[in-house]
């Protein structure tokens, strides 16, 4: 298995790790339990996904796996936010602020792969226009 502890994006979504665990620590029992579970468990996958994802030869389905996981987890911490989970916006910006950072460098390690796409969602490269087709003879 290829070690992964030397990825940017492993020792970013290992610092979110922390931080949450940290955090979640001061959510009110009645969201430790629920949303706290749930972000901790999200960021662990993270972190489990780029793992594996470094050790395989076709990265791209877990990468596409981890995007889905990051956009649930900043949805989950969103939801933290409002209904005040969180002790200060301080941790909350931290939080949100590593996910952003750990989606762009799994859209980059996707990029490399040869799996882009741009900021429209649309794939990086598109087809080339067709000859359009004639219809008779031209009006000279």
């Amino acid at each position: 298995m290829a070690q992964a502890d030397h990825l940017p994006i492993f020792k970013a979504c290992y610092d979110l790790c922390l931080h949450l665990e940290q955090v979640v620590e001061r959510f009110s029992r009645s969201h430790r339990f629920g949303l706290g579970s749930e972000i901790r468990a999200s960021a662990r996958r993270a972190l489990g996904l780029v793992v594996r994802a470094n050790s395989r030869e076709d990265k791209v389905p877990l990468l596409l796996e981890l995007r889905e996981e990051i956009e649930s987890l900043k949805v989950q911490l969103r939801l933290c936010h409002d209904v005040k989970a969180f002790a200060s916006f301080r941790s909350f910006e931290h939080a949100v602020t590593q996910a952003v950072e750990i989606a762009k460098q799994n859209e980059g390690w996707l990029k490399s792969q040869g799996h882009g796409r741009n900021r429209q969602g649309m794939p990086q490269e598109l087809p080339a226009p067709s000859e359009p087709r004639s219809r008779g003879p031209s009006p000279a």
